[in-house]
């Protein structure tokens, strides 16, 4: 079925956009908003294959820009585990009816943003845990679910990355060349469940200025904005929205 592309439908898509372009060029926690924003537009099973492609088409945009800040040999010990996972959670996502898929990813964000606080308010807790390959497959493991079903992965390589204690611009060189290698990985999976199709690649056309403009945007305002008080109002943002998909 064709996708809902009033004025008032597009418009709310396109601040979707706005905000996952600010998230890629400053402000990783916005992208949430998106997740959100194309669920509740255009169903929650839907929002996994519409907001993929314009994932790699920022990551397409982000990976020059931290290229010499990490390399491949870097990667590929987070692939093997974080590939397994993708593929069973796309066998889980073929049989999730619309009802399901709403509250895993409402759970999905709910436990992404409880990570977050985590990361947030016991970094020295989390600095003391091991660096292990254990660790590491559980954080491959996350990514692998949480990116397939929710394309919400971004907490639980926050926190992989700090008690690796990756450096600033190693943390951005390392994730723009992970996440680009993960979410190309991802498309063939969703184009075989259909939730990657003409209607849904038309609409990422209609929001691509608008992400294009929040990348821009983003750089400037992460000069403007206080972080700390624009995080407080994400982590409540989040948390009434996982509620609500969650439950409601």
């Amino acid at each position: 079925m064709p996708f809902d592309t009033t004025s008032t439908a597009l418009a709310l898509a396109c601040l979707g956009a706005l905000c996952l372009g600010i998230s890629k060029a400053g402000f990783p926690g916005l992208a949430i908003v998106n997740v959100l924003v194309i669920a509740e537009l255009f169903g929650a099973k839907n929002s996994v294959g519409i907001i993929l492609p314009l994932l790699v088409i920022c990551d397409l945009i982000v990976l020059p820009l931290f290229w010499k800040y990490a390399t491949w040999k870097m990667i590929w010990p987070l692939v093997p585990v974080t590939f397994a996972s993708i593929v069973g959670s796309w066998l889980l996502l073929d049989t999730f009816d619309e009802s399901t898929a709403r509250k895993v990813i409402g759970g999905i964000i709910l436990l992404m943003l409880i990570l977050q606080l985590i990361r947030e308010f016991k970094k020295e807790f989390l600095e003391h845990l091991p660096d292990s390959r254990v660790f590491r497959w559980i954080s491959c493991v996350m990514i692998g679910v949480s990116t397939m079903l929710a394309n919400a992965a971004g907490p639980v390589y926050s926190i992989y990355a700090l008690v690796h204690r990756m450096p600033k611009m190693e943390f951005l060189g390392v994730g723009a060349r992970f996440f680009l290698l993960v979410n190309l990985f991802k498309v063939p999976f969703l184009g075989q469940l259909d939730l990657i199709n003409p209607e849904s690649l038309e609409l990422n056309l209609y929001l691509l200025p608008a992400l294009l403009v929040g990348i821009f945007i983003g750089k400037k305002m992460i000069h403007l904005i206080p972080q700390r008080i624009f995080e407080y109002l994400l982590y409540a943002f989040s948390a009434i929205a996982g509620v609500r998909m969650l439950f409601f």
